[in-house]
């Protein structure tokens, strides 16, 4: 299940626990994030509970954008133990993010 977070749960939906989580920054009117939103989704049905997967609209949260430096949407921050392992910006093929997240 895809997580919607804004300033008030991020903090406890990303930072906290131990499985690695797939944050994407996206708004609706961006038309290469509505054509990565199919990728995420397919891949929080694939993955089922071996990922967190979890997306933020940056016109909803401009905080959690300007904390994280989001200059360019869609980006997919991926956080391990809290901390940013991985960046991928623009439209992703699904093996990429995949790898991204298995480093």
């Amino acid at each position: 299940m895809i997580t919607k977070l804004n300033s008030l749960n991020f903090d406890a939906e990303v930072m906290t626990g131990e499985k690695t989580v797939l944050v994407d920054f996206w708004a609706d009117w961006c038309g290469p994030c509505r054509m990565l939103a199919p990728v995420i989704e397919e891949i929080d049905i694939k993955s089922g509970d071996k990922y967190k997967i979890c997306k933020v609209n940056v016109d909803e949260a401009p905080d959690l954008a300007a904390r994280f430096g989001i200059m360019s949407i869609p980006t997919l921050l991926i956080f391990k133990g809290g901390e940013i392992t991985g960046t991928l910006i623009g439209v992703q093929p699904e093996e990429k993010i995949i790898a991204e997240l298995e480093k």
